[in-house]
């Protein structure tokens, strides 16, 4: 049988498929094979009854994500806090090239407006990410934001991702309050929010799946090469076909559009920074050596 991996928890998968869920296990051969089946998977399974299945086969994923661990992910709502934890630009950016290397939709979710003085912050964000190509919902009237969240779910497979504490749970009891998601405080000595959500599992909400996730509050750019960097920023693959050097890396070579941009304001001084940033982190990153066996 063909199914959809929907919960994963103490070594049990649990299949959809054809409205009807297993419980599974995955047979001893994926270890040897290195490969970990991951919520969203579509798979092969066989089983006699609905507690006693078995995992057989993972078929070929579109993507897939290591924090959190899900796969086939079509969007991701990047759920940034204004404050308690305070906004970060960085944080949203690593998001961003993340799930841009990943080939999902980005969509950023503005959290906790309502502990603002004032809308200023929010509009300075809304009009700096609006202007790449992202969809930014901050309205300051919830049921605004609930719609805009209910169309993009009804799309398919949706990851919820961000700093802990930033709100995802609380959002999602919101949006469908019988789900009753764990919440947590934030810690007043670390400034981010205790980890409260044990597992990843899928949630049938408006036509589609949302993931309820892990919050984390770093980003490590593991797989992301320096020369694949620049085609992650997306106003920088805009201004590139004007670069001087057809492979420039928009650092040191003359003839720079992306450069041009920044000092003339239309690309921002922030997103500049953090391309540098990231591509000093990447280029001077460890290689990982694999034992041979």
């Amino acid at each position: 049988m063909k199914g959809q991996i929907r919960k994963a928890l103490s070594g049990f998968y649990y299949i959809e498929s054809e409205g009807t869920t297993y419980q599974t296990r995955a047979r001893g051969n994926f270890r040897n094979r290195k490969i970990t089946p991951l919520v969203g998977d579509q798979v092969v399974f066989e089983s006699s009854n609905l507690t006693d299945g078995y995992l057989l086969e993972v078929l070929p994923r579109k993507n897939e994500l290591v924090r959190p661990p899900v796969a086939n992910v079509d969007t991701g709502v990047i759920v940034i806090s204004l404050v308690e934890p305070a906004f970060s630009f960085n944080l949203l950016d690593r998001f961003l090239v993340t799930l841009e290397y990943k080939d999902i939709e980005p969509v950023i979710y503005l959290s906790k407006l309502d502990l603002m003085p004032d809308d200023t912050l929010a509009k300075l964000i809304t009009k700096r990410y609006e202007a790449i190509g992202y969809q930014v919902i901050a309205s300051p009237d919830e049921e605004t934001n609930q719609r805009a969240l209910f169309r993009i779910f009804a799309s398919g497979l949706t990851v919820f991702m961000g700093q802990s504490g930033a709100g995802k749970s609380t959002l999602l009891n919101k949006l469908v309050p019988e789900l009753e998601l764990a919440t947590g405080e934030i810690s007043e000595s670390l400034g981010r929010g205790k980890h409260t959500t044990r597992h990843v599992e899928l949630l049938p909400i408006a036509g589609g799946l949302v993931a309820d996730t892990p919050g984390f509050s770093s980003i490590d750019f593991l797989d992301i090469e320096s020369r694949e960097l620049p085609r992650l920023f997306p106003e920088f693959v805009q201004a590139a076909p004007l670069c001087k050097f057809r492979e420039c890396m928009h650092i040191k070579e003359p003839g720079c559009e992306v450069k041009r941009r920044v000092e003339e304001g239309s690309i921002a001084v922030s997103r500049y920074e953090d391309y540098q940033q990231f591509l000093e982190e990447i280029e001077k990153r460890r290689p990982v050596y694999r034992k041979k066996k």
